[in-house]
């Protein structure tokens, strides 16, 4: 067959079919009278062979070598592929993310563009000081891509950095509270506790609050945690069984037990409350300082159910926790 016929039947162009001539790659066995290529089918077989090779990935040189070295083994060249493919989609994921983040700021014209641009870039800064300045020099009538914030948030191991990132998600809306509810599915632990900060920055927007109440479902207690003590000052009662272990455990047990109090002024969450921490103080293995820590709680309840606790609690067979408990009953006897 004569080029033309070739390129017709095999898709590759004529063009391309003399480079691949000229390297070597696929040179025709024959030629016409006239000194036109002439091609066999065996090397209209080995053009279809290299035209396989080459949508794995291949430069013409590793086909080259693939089909030209008996002992040329694919599998480290495929290893190979795989990793710069990988690479490559991560690349353009990324640039898939950044045009993405540029359109949801409608730029209106290209000075909007390189705004959004010179954002990126100092959040993409190995040094925290750009980064919290690339957050705090932007202009109030730029607006932000909330997404970029958000992703940016996620990722901040700085709480100075973060503080900063979830200021500015907090002034650009609702936003970006759709890519902080799905980060409370992530795998790592301080992603989920990174967004949950954020999310409680912006606990007043309703999907926002939804996603901290799924939160406190958290296998990690450092990320149930915040939710809780967010969720309980805002009056939301599914917050209580973590707020008593906070007490229980000793972390920021002293807010807790604040929230917990102004929980109990609901007459319908107080009965609650109390026997939540009543519980807990007859746990089996519950040693002296966590049932002080509970004792203590019991003081911030408002209504007589936690001061009859308390003089239980004053005849306690812990004799530090009676002491405990006593001197807090004098002292709520003493309150007006």
């Amino acid at each position: 067959m004569l080029i033309g016929e070739v390129a017709r039947r095999s898709g590759v162009s004529a063009r391309m079919l003399r480079h691949y001539d000229a390297l070597g790659l696929v040179r025709p066995t024959g030629r016409t009278v006239g000194g036109y290529r002439e091609y066999s089918a065996e090397d209209v077989r080995r053009i279809f062979h290299v035209e396989s090779l080459r949508s794995l990935g291949l430069s013409l040189h590793q086909v080259a070598q693939a089909l030209g070295d008996p002992a040329f083994t694919p599998d480290a060249l495929v290893g190979d592929l795989i990793r710069w493919t990988r690479e490559r989609l991560d690349r353009e994921r990324e640039l898939l993310e950044r045009l993405h983040a540029i359109d949801a700021s409608a730029p209106a014209d290209w000075q909007d563009v390189l705004r959004v641009v010179a954002l990126m870039q100092g959040l993409d800064s190995p040094h925290a000081a750009r980064r919290q300045q690339a957050v705090l020099a932007r202009q109030d009538d730029v607006p932000v891509p909330a997404e970029l914030l958000a992703k940016a948030v996620l990722a901040e191991p700085d709480p100075v950095v973060s503080g900063a990132l979830r200021w500015a998600l907090a002034r650009a809306g609702d936003a970006g509270v759709t890519a902080l509810a799905a980060a409370l599915h992530d795998d790592d632990p301080a992603v989920r506790l990174r967004a949950v900060r954020a999310l409680t920055d912006l606990a007043e927007v309703p999907q926002a609050a939804a996603a901290l109440e799924d939160a406190l479902a958290d296998p990690d207690p450092a990320v149930r945690r915040p939710a809780a003590l967010t969720l309980g000052r805002r009056g939301t009662t599914a917050a209580v069984p973590v707020l008593v272990g906070m007490v229980v455990d000793g972390v920021n047990d002293v807010d807790a037990a604040d929230v917990l109090g102004a929980l109990s002024e609901d007459p319908a969450c107080a009965d609650r409350v109390l026997a939540a921490l009543t519980g807990e103080l007859a746990a089996p293995g519950a040693d002296s300082a966590t049932r002080i820590r509970l004792t203590q709680a019991l003081v911030e309840l408002p209504g007589p159910g936690g001061r009859e606790v308390l003089d239980r609690l004053s005849r306690d067979g812990d004799p530090a926790v009676a002491r405990v408990a006593a001197a807090f009953a004098k002292l709520l006897e003493e309150r007006p």
